[in-house]
């Protein structure tokens, strides 16, 4: 079966014949071209230093093939933006699910985060200039980029607390203080920086302190990258996630975005649809681990006690359990592609936050059972499962933990209905005590 037949039938009104011929590409790339290329990325990408200098010539092949096949910014919605593919939330949804299931995928598509964030940044509140100079790169992907907002030294779940201090001085930003995971900031082509910090911050608003300031990553002077973090001991090279200072860092006036005091309002915009992004890819990884999990329990070398796995109840219902997990999770991430494309991103906050909570936890248990039925060998570099539970753990941190949104989504729940419950469960109970006292007079009653 083909992924185009393979579309929930709740979905399938909104996608379109020319995205269900391109989600077939899409998959038939990955599972042909992408995934077997992995290897060879890796064996390119070398060892030691040399990890964070070397573009693995492989890379190229893959994005040549892609272009060729149209196969090229799927992911900016076309209701939104005019630069993109031309298709919908949902519609590119369902093929990020494809590229979710690839290490190396989304970049062959430029479909890859942080690049699709910052490319929405650019084309939504970038002015001509900026769009000329770094979305135009971004979008050839010529270039890549990172988003520096998170900092060591404060709980940034808070954006607020944010302390990288910007001043303006005559034509100049000045730029002082640290960044870490500054995800993307490893590659050697990562040319631009869209880093938030405070402008203002004696605004009595604290929503509008923070500004976004663009800053070439080469050849400015100030900027010192410390290290790259690691995730569960992986380092992502040459993505990798950096540790940055900036001390005296100067650019023109002219690289705000938007202008002073929008920071807030950017990361809001921006983070939405990364937030989606990042379960609709994830969806995608927990199809791979219950593939790889099936294969294990059917593999006729492995018996344990003279049986393959398969033959085992608890081993059955994990599959099963699998099953319903991943395909309620798709729903809700198709359902939030949905009520985007109908409106924005802040129109469907409920549903994005459901969606980065749900996604996550569910594919990280997925995995996890995976692991379990290979046993050793599925902590180890043997299988893809490792790399992806650590990859899909961040996720419940990254884009704002998960507790942040659950506390957000308690409080708007409960503040939008709270009156109407109580309304309507004291006019239920009187009518029922109507109801009783009707009967109890009545000769009707038994």
């Amino acid at each position: 079966m083909s992924a185009s037949t393979r579309i929930p039938v709740i979905a399938q009104p909104f996608v379109s014949d020319r995205a269900k011929r391109t989600l077939d590409q899409v998959e038939q790339f990955v599972e042909k071209e992408c995934i077997p290329s992995e290897a060879i990325f890796r064996a390119q990408l070398g060892t030691g230093s040399q990890r964070w200098s070397t573009y693995p010539a492989i890379m190229e092949t893959l994005k040549q093939k892609a272009r060729e096949q149209g196969l090229w910014n799927m992911f900016l919605p076309k209701n939104h933006f005019a630069q993109g593919a031309g298709f919908s939330n949902l519609e590119y949804g369902l093929m990020a699910e494809y590229l979710g299931k690839s290490t190396i995928a989304s970049e062959a598509t430029n479909n890859a985060a942080p690049d699709t964030g910052n490319m929405e940044v650019l084309a939504k509140y970038g002015n001509e200039q900026q769009k000329k100079q770094w979305l135009e790169p971004l979008l050839e992907g010529k270039i890549r980029s990172a988003f520096l907002m998170t900092e060591p030294e404060v709980a940034s779940s808070d954006a607020t607390n944010i302390q990288l201090d910007i001043k303006r001085e005559g034509d100049e930003w000045v730029l002082n203080g640290s960044k870490w995971w500054s995800s993307g900031a490893g590659d050697p082509r990562c040319a631009i920086y869209l880093v938030m910090g405070k402008t203002d911050p004696t605004n009595p608003d604290p929503y509008k302190q923070q500004s976004v300031i663009l800053v070439p990553a080469h050849n400015t002077p100030g900027i010192t990258v410390h290290r790259m973090l690691t995730v569960y001991g992986y380092d992502d090279a040459p993505h990798g996630h950096g540790h940055i200072t900036f001390k005296n860092v100067r650019v023109p006036v002219s690289n705000i975005v938007l202008g002073e005091g929008r920071g807030f309002e950017i990361i809001q915009g921006r983070l939405g649809p990364g937030r989606i992004h990042h379960a609709m890819r994830t969806i995608g990884a927990a199809e791979k681990a219950l593939e790889w999990m099936i294969a294990r329990i059917n593999d006729e070398r492995k018996k344990p006690f003279g049986q393959s796995l398969s033959s085992h109840g608890v081993i059955l219902e994990w599959v099963a359990k699998s099953r319903i997990e991943i395909d309620a999770a798709r729903l809700i991430v198709l359902n939030a592609a949905i009520k985007i494309d109908q409106g924005d991103a802040k129109s469907a906050l409920k549903e994005i936050a459901q969606a980065k909570v749900m996604v996550p936890s569910m594919a990280c248990g997925v995995i996890d059972r995976a692991v379990q039925a290979y046993g050793a060998m599925g902590v180890c570099q043997d299988t893809p499962l490792a790399y992806m539970w650590a990859w899909v753990r961040t996720l419940r941190i990254a884009d704002g933990p998960d507790e942040v949104h659950l506390l957000q989504m308690g409080r708007r729940e409960n503040k939008s209905r709270k009156e109407e419950v109580r309304r309507k469960l004291k006019w239920q109970a009187e009518e029922t005590e109507k109801l009783l006292g009707v009967t109890a007079g009545g000769r009707s009653r038994l």
